[in-house]
């Protein structure tokens, strides 16, 4: 059971909520016993779904929400307020030490969570913010460990401190630890070692690290998609060797999801991040209110804009706002507005965060995300087709160009027709709103063939 259906189910019930004009108490508890149901669906933890319903229900059914004006709204306002509340109120971030001073930072977690991936995209997070970063490859049992760590901390611009395969992970964390304070490094992380499952002696070996060195931040990786286990490897890591905070891998898989409302209620631990794709880049801070509207279906723009400000390039975005100025709209332009689109995670990410075409879907069920993504691969195959001068001056467009083009795109000809038509459309309209370009008011999807 995923997010996706997870955010359906839920619309439902407010779709329902919000269609009735008064609601008695009865409606309410009706809509609420949906909501649990969806939840349990979610794997989300029974205790907490209880609690969380029992909450709901005692504010939704007070004097204020029943005799307001939208009592619909106001339901679905406190489910929102509440799931929040849920999964921590308040971002938080890893504690670094004060000033240059050297923070160790140890992951740990299970195999198979994606915990040596998530220590170079946290590293690559830290090196952002101008922080020296050494990864540590501790994890000396796992074939391939030490080179996947290498080969991330090469790909984030990262140093990898490595002592093979025949070092006790204690004596690797020790050496390390010696030459980032030589070396003037801001942050150490400790990739540990994972096991397929939890064990007395992965525990001690982490305890024996935890016993001999100072760490300031103890950090574990679970994986979304394992529902409630994740929950109960969180609550064991911590009752066993203590966390400081968890980073939770594969939420844009096909995840049961319940592991992100669940995990805060359970352990008190807050979720600092969350990992939404395979690249290194795909590491978003957890934000307790923004992952509750994407949920609920109402979205994310918050991270969509945040996104679009560290993927776009500016040059890039100026070039195709001066082309749309002058009314030169050419292929050139739908090739460059597709990579800024690419940049950001693709179509399917940036729908995933808009207010009503999120992980339900529920508001829009036409959007095929697969199908637009395929479409917008096969348009790109007809323009990296085109010679440069049939992309900059379409009007040279005839039928034995464009069955060049079709042979060229692998397409039928039907398809670069239709590419042609949607292309003169476009500029047709570029051209009756010559409003849309003022200065200072940049919008994020210029010229975007979506």
């Amino acid at each position: 059971m995923a997010f996706d259906s997870l955010s359906e189910k839920l619309q439902n019930v407010f779709k329902n909520l919000r269609s009735k004009g008064r609601l008695t108490e009865d409606d309410v508890k009706a809509a609420l016993k949906e909501v649990k149901m969806a939840l349990l669906e979610a794997d989300v933890n029974f205790k907490v779904v209880k609690q969380f319903v029992k909450d709901v229900q005692e504010r939704a059914i007070g004097q204020d929400v029943m005799n307001g004006l939208n009592p619909g709204q106001m339901v679905i306002k406190i489910v929102n307020e509440e799931m929040v509340k849920l999964m921590g109120s308040e971002t938080t971030e890893i504690k670094l030490q004060p000033g240059k001073a050297l923070t160790v930072i140890m992951m740990e977690g299970l195999q198979g969570a994606g915990k040596t991936t998530t220590a170079a995209k946290l590293a690559g997070k830290f090196k952002l913010k101008g922080k020296k970063v050494l990864l540590t490859a501790c994890d000396i049992y796992r074939p391939g460990a030490i080179e996947q760590l290498q080969i991330n901390g090469e790909k984030q611009g990262v140093e990898v401190f490595s002592m093979g395969d025949k070092i006790k992970p204690v004596n690797i964390a020790k050496a390390a630890i010696e030459h980032a304070a030589k070396n003037e490094f801001n942050i150490v992380i400790l990739d540990t070692a994972g096991r397929l499952h939890i064990d007395d002696d992965m525990m001690a070996e982490l305890q024996e690290i935890k016993e001999n060195v100072t760490v300031h931040q103890t950090v574990l990786v679970v994986d979304a998609m394992t529902g409630q286990d994740a929950v109960n490897v969180a609550k064991m890591f911590d009752e066993k060797v203590g966390i400081d905070g968890v980073i939770l891998t594969k939420l844009d898989g096909d995840t049961r999801g319940g592991a992100a409302l669940s995990i805060r209620a359970v352990t008190g631990k807050p979720i600092l991040y969350v990992g939404m794709g395979e690249k290194l880049s795909d590491l978003e801070q957890f934000y307790p209110d923004r992952m509750a509207s994407r949920i609920l279906g109402m979205g994310d723009v918050l991270t969509l804009i945040e996104k679009a400000q560290a993927d776009i390039d500016e040059e890039q975005a100026k070039r195709i706002e001066q082309k749309m100025r002058k009314n030169e709209f050419d292929f050139e332009m739908y090739l460059e507005s597709m990579s800024q689109m690419k940049k950001m995670g693709g179509l399917s990410s940036i729908l995933g965060m808009m207010p009503g075409l999120g992980m339900g879907k529920g508001k829009m069920p036409e959007i095929d995300q697969e199908a637009a993504e395929k479409n917008m691969a096969r348009t790109e195959a007809i323009i990296y087709s085109m010679t440069p001068e049939e992309r900059r001056n379409p009007s040279l467009m005839n039928p034995s160009r464009k069955n060049r083009i079709a042979k060229g795109a692998g397409v039928d000809i039907a398809e670069v027709n239709r590419l042609v038509k949607q292309f003169e459309q476009m500029k047709k309209m570029m051209k009756q709103m010559p409003g849309m370009m003022k200065k200072g008011k940049r919008g994020m999807f210029k010229g975007l063939p979506f």
